[in-house]
């Protein structure tokens, strides 16, 4: 369930403090998610964002205001909402369909590490054309130089999910995490192992790491 997968939260010592450079983002009146659920404590800490996952899977009118809170004035807010819009969208990707501009540009250009780790994971998830398909490769291709070994972890498996929809990426996704695989950090290399191994896979079948399904 969902609590077994995001029980534990994802430590690590990049780029803490850094963010969109964007205007604080008011809660508007009769808004029924709850601000406060995801405030408090440090970023290393996932707090009641499972508890938000659980009101908006129950009623999905309130994913917008979900969203929304990526782009809040707080990191802390923006990292839970961040973390509690990718476990809703491993279900419903189809959610993601509005935000779409929204993921390739503003927010694939946060700063924020945990809102990054997790942009990775959902850009994935939306079926993209031709030109779109380049664009999510480009942005996950500049994921790989980040500081944080989190976000690169999740930016190598997410060109590897890319290239489910995306074959011609094949070649030059496994190239990058052959490179990965010998220079990265422990976590990176045994990803980098894993999905190696499923790539190279002579039948072709579309690597079998990726979580939730596709939205067009």
């Amino acid at each position: 369930g969902l609590e077994e997968r995001v029980a534990m939260p994802v430590r690590d010592g990049g780029d803490r403090g850094s963010g969109m450079d964007l205007p604080p983002v008011q809660a508007v009146p009769g808004q029924v998610v709850d601000r406060a659920q995801l405030e408090g404590g440090d970023r290393r800490s996932i707090g009641r964002s499972n508890d938000v996952v659980v009101e908006v899977l129950a009623e999905r009118k309130l994913f917008s205001d979900l969203f929304a809170g990526l782009s809040f004035d707080d990191p802390v807010v923006r990292a839970r909402a961040a973390d509690a819009v990718e476990k809703i969208s491993a279900i419903h990707p189809e959610y993601l369909r509005p935000y779409r501009v929204t993921l390739v540009g503003e927010l694939a250009r946060c700063e924020q590490k945990e809102v990054r780790w997790h942009v990775a994971q959902m850009l994935p998830r939306l079926r993209w054309n031709a030109r779109e398909r380049q664009e999510v490769c480009d942005i996950l291709t500049g994921y790989l130089c980040d500081s944080s070994s989190i976000v690169k972890t999740f930016a190598m498996q997410a060109l590897a999910d890319l290239t489910t929809q995306a074959p011609e990426f094949r070649p030059a996704v496994l190239r990058q995490l052959q490179k990965l695989t010998v220079r990265g950090t422990p976590a990176m290399r045994a990803r980098g192992r894993k999905l190696l191994e499923e790539l190279s896979d002579s039948t072709g079948r579309p690597a079998r790491g990726a979580k939730g399904r596709c939205a067009g």
